[in-house]
Formats: structure tokens, sequence, C-alpha cells
């Protein structure tokens, strides 16, 4: 097994939304915002090359989208998908399974593409992988979340057949359930940031590495309280993170960032703050 990181690019998203009930005075500290309080944050992706199988978590936000979607987000950076990808000595039609860890929009965007008037898979080879209770939640979205619910970056992956639902029914801690996913290959599932979100744990050269999506979108937001806005469910959140948190301490677990604009991975450690980064490291170092 072999794991890159690939860089999709940065956008933008309020810092007050991003570090929910933590004062500017504090998170502007960790993550400046410009004039419009807005903050850059990266759409990074993981790839993981393992046998016959080359698995892309998450895919960024696309392009497909129009002017006025992109006047809010900005997209930003000289990274792309495509880019990203040859650097590696890839294409995006080797790619054999594209793993959703969830549906909003800067984490699965790039899985369709616009041809003409058609919207079809940017994955031509792969199987798309989501759960039933997190698709139900996704094209039936409630009023607050389906802004990030973009009928354009979900539906197609259906209609083409190629989308597999993860079975979630026998899982026996709802707190923090696991299923095997593939050999080395588990995943976690946390309900605080939407339904069902889905954080693959890899074994890896003797470590445990935990893709955090959005329960831990950045390492700014390791410190219990620092739970977005976004979050539909946030004391769910912090129940999550500070499990999570404790087990990874424990465990000496590496913890992968989707959002975090300079910091890839980083370990932890215990403080009398309570749990804090440790060392910083990029996927090259491991």
């Amino acid at each position: 097994m072999k794991l890159y990181t690939v860089n999709t690019g940065y956008f933008k998203l309020d810092g007050g939304a991003m570090f929910g009930v933590v004062p500017k005075s504090i998170w502007q500290k960790l993550n400046p915002a410009d004039d419009n309080n807005m903050c850059s944050w990266a759409l990074r992706c993981l790839l993981i090359e393992d046998g016959n199988r080359l698995i892309l978590v998450d895919n960024g936000m696309g392009n497909k989208q129009d002017a006025k979607f992109f006047g809010h987000y900005f997209l930003h950076g000289n990274d792309s998908l495509d880019g990203s990808l040859k650097q590696l000595g890839f294409h995006r039609d080797d790619i054999t399974d594209v793993f959703l860890t969830h549906l909003h929009f800067d984490h699965c965007g790039g899985s369709i593409n616009r041809e003409g008037d058609s919207l079809v898979p940017a994955f031509k080879k792969a199987v798309y992988w989501s759960n039933q209770s997190h698709w139900d939640w996704a094209v039936k979205p409630n009023d607050r979340e389906k802004a990030s619910f973009l009928k354009e970056n979900i539906l197609p992956i259906e209609s083409s057949g190629q989308l597999k639902l993860i079975e979630t029914a026998d899982m026996k801690d709802e707190r923090l359930g696991e299923v095997p996913f593939a050999d080395n290959i588990s995943i976690r599932f946390v309900n605080g940031h939407t339904e069902k979100m889905m954080l693959p744990q890899i074994r890896y050269k003797d470590k445990t590495i935990v893709y955090m999506a959005d329960l831990l979108p950045s390492q700014g937001h390791i410190p219990l309280p620092y739970v977005m806005a976004y979050d539909m469910f946030p004391l769910t959140t912090l129940q999550e993170k500070k499990s999570f948190l404790n087990e990874a301490a424990d465990g000496n677990y590496l913890l992968f960032f989707e959002h975090d604009p300079v910091y890839e991975l980083c370990s932890l450690t215990r403080t009398e703050k309570g749990i804090r980064p440790g060392q910083y490291l990029s996927m090259k170092d491991i």
C-alpha cells in the first residue's frame, strides 16, 4: 500500500462560521481572515494505492459551477485534481474507487463533470462509495443544509450506475462505529457534522492514519470548543471529538486534515490545556 496527498486547490469560507462560538480575537491567530472575514482552506484529498485498487478519498469542489457560485467560495491556487494526479504519475481514469466521506459540495464536487448539456461521472471506471443513511439525508436535505448538497454533484452518480452503498445497519457502536472497507482500511461513522459521515482509518507502515474530513477540518479545530457553525448537531460533534481525540492520543494516531491550509498531518500530545497537536508531518515524511 502507498498513500499520496492530492491537492485540488483552496477556497474561502467565513471564519466565524468555521470556528463557531470561538471569538475572532482568538481564531484569527490560527487562520487570519481577509477584509470580508473570509479565510482560505485547503481542498486536500487522499489517494490510496492498494494492489489493483486506486482509491481516491473525496475530490474537492470541481470546476463545473457558475461564476456566481465561485464568487461566494473563491476557488484559488495553482493546484488541481488532474494536475496533482499527473504529478504522481496517475490519471483520473486510473481511479477504481471514489470514497466520499460525505456529499457536501467541497468534498464531492469533482465527482461529476459537465460535458455540453450532460452531467457525467468524472471517474468513468470507478465505483463511487457512500452509505444509505447519508445518501438519503443528502438527496432530501433539510433547509439548513441544502445549500451544501447540490443535486448536480449527487444524482448523476446514482443514474450512472456507478454508486455502491456501504452497509451500516450492523454497526454495534453508533458512537464511532467501524466497518471494514479493504485490507488495512476501516470506516468510522460520525454524526455531528452531518448524518453518517465516513472517516477512513488506515493502517500504514505500522501507523494508524485517520482521514478527518469535517470532524476535524484543521489542526486549529483540535481544542474541544472549536466546533463549526456548519455542524448540524454541535453537541454530538463535541462528544465525538472528545472520544476520538482520547483514543487517538492513546493510540498514537496520525490525523490527516482535508481543509488545513498549511498542515497535512499531525500527531497528538497531552498538555495541561488538553489534547493538542504534536508533530506536524507531510505524507512524504512517513
